[in-house]
């Protein structure tokens, strides 16, 4: 399918859209625009009115989710996909940037971990440890600062719940995977003890072996590239991509007249193969404590006050064989609060303050960043005047962001605004455009890495001059729910000045045989789009069926050439049958090959996958018995993420079945 084609199948299902009947009643489809997001502001904003594009996947969909790291779990929404190290590390690539671009939260607080540094690191949080995970693409930085400049995942869970409900509640999940022999169970408990005070259990605890794939692991243009014999077309396994993960955790909250807070504590232990290097596997552990609570104001110009902090200590070792080769230390704290005015005549807002200070180490023989010091401040405020038919919104914020070890020594101070303008022309149809300028500074990673990265093949070399990166963006949105229709469609735009690259020098390092590679600044720009559709063509009492489709497509672009990794354009067409007490679903995904590419990259090939998935609530209703089938991949085909550094020597998985059983009470 050609571009013209891709954008063409947009545009007509966004003008079918708008054709629709909007008074006629209609079930939610796959996205459900009445929902409430909570990340994007203090105060009350429906995915229906929001100004940029978002994502919510809640527990009922992370249940039937793959059983695997964060990235991998997010990999199917438009404009995101996986940096897929592997099974054991993964993070969310949004609309092509990744690492210290993409900010991945934990309730609205930063992981303190090291994934942003190096693609081979896992994130702390899990994806089965959530309630929910909201994703946020473009510039987010006015409530989360400049690290949020290209996207927000947020993972949110209920370890200390906010709202309290007597009696006991829970849910519990086992899965199995055919694909890489994957065995997980999770669960949660809640209980309300007495008025107002609830106590709360978490876990989960999941196996995997390596996975299987349809082909030989090398790719055909890495072995022609390298001179290698022609890879064989029978399947095999990635060797070292085994995982092991255990996490659990607790908290309590109080829930009072004038407003409620309480503490969780987080325990995350995991052990996982790394697929770039057979003999280094690589242990995490991490314990996190977080505090979350709001007060209600009687009076004046505030109705309630909020606050959220956290603080963990991490350590990532990676093991060569017996023997321990690097560890990286972080520990922080993070914490923020949040005025929220009181509501008068459609004028919503907040002001906010934010702090962090982070102590980094990495010790060993691929000790590429000395001992770090990084301390961030923000003073921030959001702003939202909404009359029905238009509204504006916009936002400022002042940061500033410390970096000292004995090669860097910087300070950065940024200023991040927004406006934005939006309108409602007919019932159920929304039309938003949102201009930013966002300012982000800059990481320990950029500004001071010296060594070589046997995880990328690199040696890199940091530059303590780098000044700070700017985007000037622009974000056009248009949301439509009426008849059988709901769309969800937007276009986005950004020119960097001073845009971080990591690019080839043309020298070789003596000792390690790795390419050098040096970070630069240059022009750059970005722009794509994302869309999500879907349409209820048919349905009798309780049974109805369903299409849906999403597409995405983003082209990158520095004074050096493509940019990095970009991921290439991708459709997906779904049909979904609900009977009641059962759904079964039919998708078909495919994605475009990537032959713009960098000088130092290898094209890689589209392909097209089939998968399959049917549920049964056998006790119907939301609570009770729930019993899975999920089928990917079933054509065994072979899949490269082009956003992946180990794509040529990493495939996706093969064909995997999943069987799984939830409980809910």
């Amino acid at each position: 399918m050609s571009r013209v084609t891709l954008f063409a199948t947009v545009g007509a299902l966004v003008l079918s859209a708008s054709a629709a009947q909007a008074d006629q009643a209609a079930e939610p489809g796959h996205k459900d625009l009445s929902e409430v997001v909570v990340t994007a502001a203090p105060y009350v904003v429906s995915l229906d009115s929001t100004t940029t594009s978002v994502n919510v996947i809640k527990r009922d969909a992370l249940d039937l989710a793959p059983s695997a790291g964060l990235g991998d779990v997010l990999a199917h929404l438009p404009g995101v996909r996986s940096s897929f190290f592997g099974p054991g590390a993964s993070r969310p690539v949004i609309r092509g940037l990744a690492g210290p671009r993409v900010q991945v939260l934990t309730n609205g607080v930063g992981q303190i971990d090291a994934s942003g540094l190096s693609p081979d690191h896992q994130v702390a949080s899990d994806p089965q440890e959530a309630e929910r995970i909201e994703v946020l693409r473009g510039p987010s930085a006015l409530a989360y600062g400049g690290s949020a400049i290209g996207g927000i995942v947020n993972v949110i869970d209920e370890r200390i719940p906010s709202k309290f409900e007597a009696g006991v509640h829970g849910r519990a999940l086992g899965t199995y995977s055919s694909v890489d022999d994957g065995r997980q169970v999770s669960g949660a408990l809640k209980a309300g003890l007495a008025e107002g005070l609830s106590v709360t259990l978490d876990g989960v605890r999941r196996r995997t072996d390596d996975y299987e794939i349809p082909v030989a692991a090398i790719s055909r243009r890495l072995a022609a590239d390298q001179g290698l014999p022609k890879p064989s077309r029978d399947g095999e396994k990635v060797p070292n991509t085994y995982t092991k993960l255990d996490g659990f955790g607790g908290g309590f909250s109080y829930v009072g007249e004038p407003g409620w807070g309480g503490v969780a504590v987080r325990r995350t232990e995991s052990e996982y193969g790394s697929a770039a290097e057979e003999e280094v596997r690589i242990e995490l552990k991490q314990t996190r404590v977080d505090a979350r609570g709001a007060l209600d104001f009687d009076g004046g110009p505030f109705a309630s006050v909020r606050f959220t902090g956290g603080y963990a200590d991490y350590e990532h070792t990676e093991f060569e064989g017996a023997e321990a080769g690097t560890t990286f230390l972080s520990k922080g704290e993070e914490g923020r609060i949040e005025l929220v005015q009181r509501e008068r005549d459609g004028w919503q807002g907040a002001i906010g303050v934010q702090g962090l200070h982070r102590s980094f180490d990495a010790i060993g023989e691929e000790a590429l960043i000395p001992k770090t010091k990084i301390n961030e401040w923000g003073v921030f405020t959001l702003q939202r005047y909404d009359k029905d038919a238009w509204g504006l919104e916009g936002g400022l914020r002042v940061d500033g962001r410390s970096v000292k070890n004995v090669r860097a020594d910087r300070d950065f101070t940024n200023i991040s605004a927004s406006v934005a303008g939006f309108v409602r022309p007919a019932e159920g149809l929304f039309l938003g455009l949102a201009l930013s300028r966002t300012s982000r500074g800059l990481t320990e990673e950029e500004l001071s890495s010296l060594g070589a990265h046997p995880a990328t093949g690199q040696f890199e070399i940091g530059d303590a001059t780098l000044d700070k990166e700017v985007s000037y963006a622009a974000d056009a949105s248009l949301h439509y729910r009426g008849g059988p229709w709901t769309v969800d469609a937007h276009l986005f735009y950004s020119d960097y000045d001073n845009f971080i690259d990591l690019i080839p020098t043309g020298a070789v390092d003596a000792e390690s045989g790795f390419p050098v590679f040096t970070f630069v600044q240059s022009g750059a720009k970005f722009y794509g789009l994302e869309t999500e559709a879907s349409v209820e063509t048919w349905r009798d009492g309780e049974r109805s069926f369903h299409l849906e489709a999403a597409a995405d497509y983003v082209h990158g672009k520095t004074d050096f050439g493509p940019a990095v990794r970009i991921p290439p354009w991708s459709v997906t067409g779904r049909g979904v049958y609900e009977a009641g007490w059962w759904t079964g679903t039919v998708e078909v995904h495919h994605v475009g090959k990537q032959d713009r590419v960098a000088t130092f990259e290898l094209p890689t090939s589209g392909y097209t996958m089939l998968n399959a998935s049917l549920v049964v609530r056998p006790l119907k209703g939301k609570d009770g018995l729930k019993v899975f089938l999920d089928g990917h991949n079933l054509t065994n085909t072979e899949a490269r993420e082009h956003a992946s550094f180990l794509k040529d020597i990493a495939p996706l998985p093969g064909r995997s079945f999943r069987v799984g059983v939830g409980y809910t009470f």
